[in-house]
């Protein structure tokens, strides 16, 4: 069959690199794609929340498979747009609807379902502008830290964590008047802090079915000991280590299965990933949030250990025939390490030249943010490249994808040196 992914970046890379292995896929191509991407695949210069472009593409390469990497097309309605086209009923598309990409498009949303299918999460309330001075009054009620989400879609970047009292509310009215993260923050949710330690369990659902795929752990900010600002992550590993197989049944029992139930209780159409961010408190599971599609960088090192074909399995989400498959899964660990541009998150440069790719060994390089010109392998964003490597266990595999580093080059490259720093 011919397959479609949408998206620029590692998650989609990696994608790409387990589907173009499998004998199901006959052509493959990638809108917009990246450096990476065009060598397994037919880049297509394509917008992805531009649902006519797709639809022209789609016909046009007479596609049997839509895969969407990111969130935003997904909240847009993608799906809803594809079942309700007639040239495009056929196709099929792995994704939500759009009322089950709300999980991700509305903090608020999110919560009201976790309370309504008694899924363990943090207390909490949501504010806006009319009501910023209940909101202060709310923030003297809990102790610092103090939780603020922007509602809406930010980039991974809408949530912030306050110690002082006096600056939440700062930056509580900086979001609600001011529009710090834009629309996102027209809406607030304040949460009660959990404290624990964080991890992320991926489910593929067709709806009635699911598969737990491997755990992950990834480190979102820019320092040394996740320290400074957020991004959208900078390396990951899997498995997580403390997911024994009592927090997992935990996991299992309380969070997965009362929320592919709270789907169709809801009858919510919902065909792909659920991507569950928690926090273990204590030894017991708690929802962070919900996304509606496998994270960055946490897709390079989830996938690469699914053993599983992976077109077989989206094919059987699509058809809801989960049930009819088992998932193999490699018992090796793997890691990746994320390589930015300098200044990043915040101001960087682009069209930076990254040598050394052709001398990694025993590691597999995931491009995100590049671009090809005249040949070269240039910088495209912010975060650039990520070093996967697989072994016996996590510390060898961050052994080799260090080692790898020391090949790579590119102006201002960072890193951190400390990922499963919290794991030891």
């Amino acid at each position: 069959m011919n397959i479609l992914i949408l998206g620029s970046g590692g998650r989609e890379h990696t994608f790409a690199y387990k589907i173009a292995q499998s004998d199901a896929c006959d052509q493959l191509f990638v809108a917009p794609g990246n450096a990476g991407t065009a060598s397994i695949a037919t880049n297509v210069p394509l917008n992805v929340t531009d649902f006519e472009a797709i639809k022209v593409c789609v016909l046009e390469n007479k596609i049997d498979m839509v895969v969407v990497g990111p969130e935003d097309p997904l909240v847009e309605g993608i799906s809803d747009y594809f079942s309700e086209t007639d040239s495009l009923k056929h196709v099929m598309l792995i994704g939500p609807s759009k009322r089950g990409a709300l999980l991700e498009g509305s903090k608020e949303r999110a919560k009201e379902f976790m309370l309504q299918h008694n899924i363990p999460t943090a207390a909490y309330a949501s504010f806006t502008a009319e009501t910023l001075s209940a909101g202060k009054e709310f923030l003297e009620t809990l102790q610092p830290p103090y939780v603020l989400k922007a509602d809406g879609l930010a980039a991974g970047k809408g949530v912030l964590i306050i110690n002082d009292l006096e600056e939440a509310k700062a930056e509580l009215e900086q979001m609600l008047q001011h529009a710090k993260f834009g629309a996102a923050s027209n809406t607030v949710v304040i949460e009660e802090f959990l404290d624990g330690i964080e991890l992320s369990v991926f489910v593929l659902t067709d709806g009635i079915n699911y598969k737990i795929l491997p755990t992950a752990k990834d480190y979102k900010r820019i320092g040394e000991g996740d320290k400074g600002l957020n991004t959208g992550g900078m390396g990951a590993i899997s498995p997580v280590p403390f997911a024994d197989e009592t927090l997992m049944k935990k996991i299992e029992e309380r969070i997965v299965k009362p929320t592919v139930n709270g789907l169709q209780e809801e009858k919510i159409d919902y065909k792909g990933f659920i991507f569950i961010g928690l926090i273990k408190v204590g030894d017991e599971p708690y929802v962070i949030e919900y996304n509606v599609r496998m994270g960055d960088p946490e897709t390079e090192v989830v996938l690469p250990r699914i053993k599983t074909d992976l077109v077989t399995l989206l094919q059987a989400t699509y058809q809801q025939k989960l049930d009819t498959l088992s998932l193999e899964i490699d018992k090796r660990a793997a890691t990746t390490v994320m390589l930015v541009s300098g200044g990043y998150p915040e101001a960087y440069e682009k069209g930076q030249e990254i040598t050394g790719i052709s001398e990694v060994k025993d590691s597999i390089i995931f491009h995100a943010g590049t671009r090809l010109k005249e040949g070269k392998v240039l910088t495209n964003g912010g975060r650039v490249i990520a070093v996967t490597s697989l072994d016996s266990d996590y510390k060898k595999a961050l052994k080799k994808s260090y080692q790898n580093i020391e090949k790579l080059s590119f102006n201002r490259m960072y890193y951190r040196t400390d990922i499963g720093y919290d794991l030891a």
